[in-house]
């Protein structure tokens, strides 16, 4: 059946959101000197009010679970609501529903305004057409009061709420629309069928083709990281990644030169500090041999799969360390490259932008250096030189960041300006 209306419960059906509520129910109720719950105890507290379940689970009178409620939102606000993950196939699920017309709508036992930041940290703010849930973490309302609310004005035929929990299902029927059980979510599979929902969805691939008669497909995103060993390109890879995989895509992350069994076998070769009498040319042509097999046994299969590929370093390293480090040239490289890549380019390359005396120190501080990182200061000169180069000559592509900041404040400026080139692209 085709619905014009579909309202969400957020908690469990859009996002993994147990880290951040379990964490914050431990944290109130270690505040109150009250005993901490098993697993099971605790997955008890994510999707009913929270004051209901501080009374029904911890014992507490009205009074405490107000209390707790205050506790809980102590450690929540700040950290717990971040604590959370978009499920996979959500991002595309919104964005199809959005695009095909349906009025796309959330019942939440979450506050109103802690919701709408949730959505908005993770880029689903704009699919969604309304909101309601309890004013603030003491306030409650039944399911069926929440799905009312956010359906008063909304013209629809056909209206189905989804959720994980008995209690949506049984909003559902309170305020007279249809109901979705998911099963990927914290719900046990008999408090979902005995609350009798019109629908069972086990995954959200199973909940995309009920909704939308096909599952979306994923477009795949090309990312690449670059700058001067010891710039902080594993520190920022690493934080990309998590916010990748928080908002719901599949990430395959990977490295140059190697990223595959045969093109890590170049790598040995390419850094072995024993290796220091191997040609210009040798270099260049093992960097792009390593290249080739990359990209048809790694990066285009996971790009084909919808996959977001999050790599560390591609042919834009070789322009600058071999192009210009090694002063082969632009020209030349690019052409030695040119059947390694067979046109795959990155979508978005990140440049940490950071002067090449910083980042030598601050690489010789970590450990041992390789091949290429013992070359003398005018060799990484002239590799900073090319770098400037290429940000310039892609400035379309390249996202410019001054890494000679706090890793956090780095990370800020990449994400944001990262999110905005992917939903400026289209990709959900």
């Amino acid at each position: 059946m085709r619905y014009d209306t579909v309202i969400f419960d957020l908690d469990g059906t859009l996002t993994n959101s147990h880290d951040g509520i379990t964490n914050a129910v431990c944290y109130a109720l270690s505040k109150m000197n009250l005993p901490i719950p098993d697993e099971a105890g605790l997955r008890k507290y994510i999707g009913p009010p929270l004051v209901d379940s501080f009374q029904r689970y911890a014992g507490m009178d009205a009074a405490a679970a107000e209390r707790g409620a205050l506790l809980f939102r102590e450690y929540y606000v700040p950290t717990g609501r971040f604590e959370n993950q978009v499920y996979p196939g959500i991002r595309e699920l919104l964005k199809a529903l959005h695009d095909g017309g349906a009025k796309v709508l959330i019942a939440t036992g979450k506050p109103e305004e802690t919701s709408w930041l949730i959505l908005k940290h993770f880029g689903l703010d704009g699919y969604i057409d309304g909101l309601s849930g309890p004013s603030d973490s003491t306030s409650t309302a039944e399911k069926g009061e929440l799905i009312a609310r956010v359906l008063r004005g909304v013209s629809y035929q056909h209206a189905v709420m989804i959720g994980d929990r008995g209690s949506d299902i049984e909003g559902a029927h309170q305020a007279g629309v249809d109901s979705i059980a998911v099963g990927y979510g914290f719900g046990e599979a008999d408090e979902l069928q005995s609350a009798q929902p019109t629908h069972i969805a086990p995954t959200v691939d199973a909940l995309s083709a009920m909704l939308l008669g096909f599952v979306p497909k994923r477009h795949g995103y090309f990312i690449t990281m670059e700058g001067l060993d010891g710039c902080g390109k594993t520190t920022q890879s690493d934080a990309v990644e998590k916010a990748l995989r928080d908002r719901g895509y599949t990430v395959r992350r990977s490295r140059e030169p190697g990223g595959c069994p045969i093109s890590e076998k170049i790598r040995t070769l390419l850094l072995d500090v024993a290796n220091t009498g191997m040609d210009d040319i040798t270099e260049a042509m093992l960097y792009a041999a390593a290249r080739a097999q990359h990209v048809r046994q790694v990066i285009l299969p996971a790009l084909q799969e919808g996959d977001v590929v999050l790599c560390d370093r591609f042919v834009d390293s070789s322009v600058a360390f071999q192009g210009g480090g090694r002063e082969l040239g632009v020209a030349l490289i690019e052409q030695i490259n040119a059947p390694a890549i067979e046109g795959c380019l990155p979508d978005a390359t990140i440049y940490l932008r950071l002067d090449h005396e910083t980042a030598l120190k601050r690489r010789a501080n970590a450990s041992a250096l390789d091949r290429i990182e013992q070359e003398k200061a005018a060799f990484h000169a002239r590799v900073e030189a090319a770098y400037e180069e290429l940000a310039v000559r892609h400035a379309q592509r390249f996202i410019c960041v001054d890494a000679a900041r706090k890793p956090k404040e780095i990370t800020d400026d990449i994400l944001q300006a990262l999110f905005t080139r992917m939903q400026t692209a289209g990709v959900a």
